[in-house]
């Protein structure tokens, strides 16, 4: 009977382990808010833990007015993330299709951060411009 009990312990803890790993790399969603500069965007962000231990992103978007029919008009979408205490980095360029529909897909070492998505003249500004399209929150432990 003690080697039953022993084999079921170690069985358990086991699948136990298994499930807090896979637990820490299951993506995770979060919405986007959107500013009014663009009134009928929407967005979100899924993020999950990738194998060098950073944070994939990838940026869903609907409802996105194309950058040239914003007002001002402008060129490009930019996604940003910006960690605590930290400036923002440029995580790579929204594109908008037809459907007025894009996405991102990208990584950041950070776990904890804000991301916004900007509307810009350029696709390699110095910093972010004041239009805001759409922003959140992301908390990964």
């Amino acid at each position: 009977m003690g080697y039953w009990k022993s084999s079921c312990r170690k069985v358990s803890l086991f699948l136990l382990c298994s499930f807090l790993l896979a637990t820490a790399a299951w993506g995770r969603e979060d919405r986007l808010t959107n500013t009014g500069a663009a009134p009928a965007a929407e967005g979100k962000v899924n993020t999950d833990n990738d194998r060098n231990g950073n944070t994939g992103v990838d940026v869903e978007v609907k409802h996105m007015a194309t950058p040239q029919s914003l007002t001002p008009a402008k060129q490009t979408y930019l996604v940003w993330v910006q960690a605590r205490g930290k400036d923002p980095e440029l995580l790579g360029a929204l594109r908008v299709n037809d459907n007025l529909e894009g996405s991102l897909k990208a990584a950041t070492p950070y776990k904890d951060f804000e991301i916004f998505i900007t509307a810009e003249d350029n696709m390699k500004p110095d910093a972010p411009s004041s239009i805001v399209i759409l922003k959140g929150a992301v908390a990964r432990k």
